[in-house]
């Protein structure tokens, strides 16, 4: 018999799962969690009641009492029921995964899958998903949603990236350097500042900087709108110290 449109808002499955922490019933660990004050252990699950028949039965794929097929997904690890969603079973990441699995890849270093446009083609950093979201500080590894990679190598959940993007910021909340290209904004910048000069007592004064971009020190123009790194041409910078005025410049040079 073909599963049923039943189950709960995060998996269609025809059975219950019996929590191996407390004996209860529920569709999935999420739901279970979502109501105890404690969690479920996917992988500790042995027994599932079948939602047909009320069969209580050894965790499997099929009702041994009416043949109701429990889900068209299956992982015997997880204990994950679902819809067909091109799931696979990865065994270093130790969890299942949203496929299909010939368009992913699991990075060994970062210890986690990805798509298969970014191998070899992204920054790894080391176990980097077992790190929680620095947007919503909730965990990202088994996380059901999707993960972005940001040009840094940290990860950020896909809806987080996008919220934070809505927001205006554009840097990595961990690193600071930025999440995406900015060379078009850059020269937008370039152009505001061309067009709005300083008043002339600090017309000449300069600044001392660090790029979050490409961790270079340097002295620069001093500008109300954005100092811009001489190395890498980026206005993702940070003040380091105070204005240096070029009258104080000269002084220093001419002291003996």
């Amino acid at each position: 018999m073909a599963a049923s449109e039943s189950g709960c808002v995060h998996y269609v499955r025809s059975c219950l799962l019996k929590a191996p922490c407390c004996g209860k019933f529920y569709v999935c660990r999420l739901c279970h969690d979502g109501e105890e004050n404690h969690q479920m252990d996917r992988f500790q699950v042995k027994e599932v009641k079948c939602t047909a028949c009320n069969t209580v039965q050894k965790a499997q794929q099929t009702c041994e009492e009416c043949n109701m097929k429990f889900g068209d997904y299956y992982c015997d690890v997880c204990h994950l029921f679902d819809k067909d969603r091109k799931q696979y079973h990865c065994q270093p990441c130790g969890i299942c995964r949203i496929g299909p699995r010939e368009k992913y890849f699991h990075c060994a270093k970062c210890n986690l899958c990805l798509v298969s446009d970014l191998q070899g083609n992204h920054k790894c950093v080391e176990n980097v998903s077992r790190q929680n979201c620095p947007v919503c500080m909730e965990d990202i590894h088994t996380s059901r949603i999707g993960a972005h990679v940001l040009p840094c190598g940290h990860l950020l959940h896909k809806t987080c990236f996008e919220d934070m993007c809505k927001t205006g910021a554009y840097r990595c909340p961990l690193c600071m350097r930025s999440a995406w290209n900015m060379e078009g904004c850059w020269e937008d910048m370039d152009k505001e500042i061309s067009q709005t000069p300083m008043p002339s007592e600090y017309q000449d004064a300069t600044v001392k900087i660090i790029c979050n971009d490409c961790q270079s020190h340097c002295t620069v123009p001093f500008h109300v709108l954005g100092m811009k790194c001489s190395n890498c041409g980026s206005y993702n910078t940070a003040q380091d110290g105070g204005l240096e005025p070029r009258q104080s410049q000269q002084q220093q040079q001419q002291s003996p």
